[in-house]
């Protein structure tokens, strides 16, 4: 690819092969080439402050330094899902953070990760992707204190995000428990906003819409963790809702109930996917998991797809005991995250159940 002059328009999306998260590896490749590695066993007895490792498969890894203090550690990153080099900068930075207030903490600093096909994208346009992370950090207030940078094949971006939580409130995805509420905060269908962009098919509200739920730091974290019946916490991003359900319910020895109709869904995206706008990693996560959900009759493939849909920097997903469910609702919508509903429940059990 030859470098672009100062006139041409540039798209980001044109140097990348996939875009957010759904760059992500599929579910079950990832596990199986995690599968036996020396890193994934006996982690809890060699290093008995590790309090998270990637047992669970949770959102970051926690390490206590005492009674009251765990530092919270995570990394994120990947290739642009917009054109827009600052609004990019800003979703790589706010999905990276994501992790640790899904983990009950708050950011205290953070490191960028920067890949870019130097002399092929302009400098000014990486200058922008950076103060798009920049200005994320400053809203979270935190600064971004170092990091590293190569020259790449493909743009990519991201965050080591650091934070502190205490370790008696760390949420895993293992403390599910039966009957809890499963409560979402953000609207799903980020994946097939970014297929109907890719094909010019987004208007200029939804595509607004998009960036306002991407950008939208998950504050409501640590204040959620403060909630005594809050039992497990994740943030859903490339595997889907149901990938990530799926680790919470493995984890926790239990399955769930959802009601597809409940679901929170950015503006339009029910006739989008109607449409055909579906990513392939969409497809990808029904294929890794599909075999542990149990869809109900009468839901179509593009219902399904909103269930498997690829979220980059989507919400939190709490499950907490049925008397928390209104401070839960409550702690979202202090933090801006008026649209948040309760999705379904935990219940005894393997399979998830989806109901229409």
């Amino acid at each position: 690819m030859s470098p672009l002059s100062p006139n041409d328009p540039i798209r980001l999306t044109q140097f990348s092969h996939g875009g957010g998260c759904g760059c992500k590896i599929a579910p079950s490749v990832l596990r199986d080439i995690l599968a036996g590695t020396p890193f994934a066993s006996h982690m809890a007895t060699a290093y008995p402050d590790l309090l998270v490792g990637i047992e669970h498969g949770d959102d970051a890894a926690v390490y206590r330094l005492n009674d009251e203090q765990a530092i919270v550690a995570t990394t994120d990153f990947f290739m642009p899902i917009v054109d827009d080099p600052f609004d990019f900068g800003r979703i790589a930075a706010t999905n990276a953070l994501s992790d640790v207030y899904a983990m009950g903490g708050r950011p205290l600093f953070a490191l960028a990760i920067v890949g870019m096909p130097i002399g092929k994208l302009p400098n000014e346009v990486i200058r922008q992707i950076l103060a798009g992370g920049e200005a994320v950090c400053k809203a979270a207030g935190i600064p971004i204190a170092g990091g590293h940078s190569i020259d790449a094949p493909e743009p990519i971006y991201g965050l080591v995000g650091i934070g502190v939580v205490d370790p008696r409130k760390v949420k895993q995805n293992s403390g599910g428990q039966a009957g809890d509420c499963l409560i979402l905060g953000k609207p799903l269908g980020v994946g097939i906003y970014s297929a109907a962009l890719k094909k010019e098919l987004l208007s200029t509200d939804q595509y607004a819409a998009m960036i306002a739920a991407t950008t939208q730091l998950n504050t409501a974290g640590a204040d959620l963790a403060d909630i005594a019946g809050v039992h497990a916490m994740t943030d859903i991003t490339g595997f889907g809702l149901l990938g990530h359900l799926l680790e919470i319910t493995r984890a926790s020895g239990l399955s769930a109930r959802i009601e597809l109709g409940r679901l929170p869904l950015l503006p339009g995206v029910g006739e989008l996917a109607r449409a055909g706008n579906i990513t392939g990693a969409s497809e990808r996560n029904w294929m890794s998991y599909g075999n542990e959900v149990e869809i109900a009759e009468g839901i179509a493939g593009w219902q399904r797809a909103l269930l498997t849909d690829p979220q980059t920097s989507g919400g939190l997903l709490a499950s907490c005991a049925p008397e928390a469910r209104d401070a839960v609702l409550d702690a979202f919508r202090r933090h801006g995250f008026g649209g948040a509903m309760e999705i379904g429940r935990l219940q005894p059990g393997t399979n998830i159940v989806v109901v229409s």
